[in-house]
């Protein structure tokens, strides 16, 4: 690694090694129980939230190097296998603003919300593997962007409703062994 290369900072493919194992996660959906699923998430959904609160400003000399992957069909083969996975748990409610700043209860969907992320986050991995330093500076770029306008707000609304599931006592262990495999 090139001292002078500032997209390859420890954060930065700490962040990327992250983001890729939830893609990963998400793409395997169908092979974990529910209650593993939801341990899981517990773990992967803050971290995440602080890793898109990490990632650096970075302007990206060539803009014009910036691509998005997923196509609307993949989105949708994504959402609806979370949705069918997760059946009656898949809706939640949140408090949000409203266009006049006003508070208002507005019916969520985890599967939306997850895939939502996983757009973004697997649209950034795939473009900071290209071999350059402008797909890595856009990927960057574009994630931070991401996470401030889209990907972080959806974490943050998805937090209570994980955080309120159970866990017994005995999968806590689990899911500590797992965060430190991160």
């Amino acid at each position: 690694m090139s001292d002078s290369d500032h997209t390859l900072r420890r954060t930065i493919l700490e962040t990327v090694s992250i983001a890729d194992e939830y893609c990963k996660f998400l793409n395997k959906v169908s092979k974990h129980r529910m209650d593993d699923f939801f341990r899981t998430l517990r773990g992967l959904v803050p971290l995440l939230y602080v890793r898109g609160m990490l990632l650096p400003d970075i302007q990206p000399e060539h803009p014009e190097a910036n691509e998005r992957f997923m196509t609307e069909e993949e989105w949708d083969q994504m959402f609806t296998s979370l949705r069918v996975y997760l059946a009656d748990q898949d809706e939640f409610t949140y408090l949000s603003k409203n266009e006049y700043g006003q508070d208002a209860i507005l019916t969520g969907s985890i599967a939306e919300h997850l895939t939502d992320v996983y757009q973004d986050l697997s649209d950034f991995v795939l473009l900071f593997k290209k071999p350059s330093l402008s797909a890595r500076e856009n990927a960057i770029h574009e994630c931070k962007s991401l996470f401030e306008s889209h990907w972080g707000n959806r974490l943050a609304q998805l937090l209570p409703v994980l955080h309120h599931l159970q866990i017994p006592d005995e999968q806590v262990g689990l899911l500590n062994d797992f965060l430190d495999f991160l």
